[in-house]
């Protein structure tokens, strides 16, 4: 009987209004290491250029800093902006950013799920908040879970 339930072309299916596509939703995300957004910020240096990624976003360099855990003046000096911590929280948002993007509708859309979007899995925090706190490997292990078809 459940059989010829799941095969009526008439019944409706309910629908799924979440965030981000996932197993429960019948949607999967494609597995990517954000690497081609990484890529198109890298200067001659081989350094994240921190003014092309803040104009690419529409943001200042403060404002950059300050969404990467970094303080406001950060990205003022280029020494302290090539600096390993610095360079290590820029790739981390870029990488999450450009995993999400094919599936938020582009990098301004997963800019913006980047910032914004309660993960229910880590106490509702949010990528942005994670990567602050040091645990962008965590959001990477979770977006990598969805991936593969696991829940949100």
């Amino acid at each position: 009987m459940p059989q010829a339930r799941r095969n009526n072309p008439h019944q409706k299916r309910p629908t799924s209004r979440a965030v981000a596509p996932s197993a429960a939703s019948g949607q999967h995300l494609k597995p990517d290491t954000g690497t081609p957004l990484i890529s198109a910020f890298i200067d001659e240096g081989g350094q994240v250029a921190v003014q092309r990624v803040a104009e690419s976003f529409g943001m200042s360099k403060g404002q950059l800093a300050e969404t990467v855990g970094l303080g406001r003046e950060t990205f003022h000096k280029a020494a302290r902006a090539n600096a390993a911590k610095a360079q290590s929280r820029l790739r981390e948002m870029l990488e999450i950013v450009g995993r999400v993007s094919a599936w938020a509708g582009g990098k301004d859309q997963a800019m913006a799920w980047y910032r914004a979007q309660p993960i229910a899995a880590f106490g509702d925090r949010t990528a942005e908040a994670l990567v602050k706190s040091g645990q962008a490997a965590a959001v990477r292990d979770y977006l990598d879970h969805l991936a593969v078809g696991g829940f949100a």
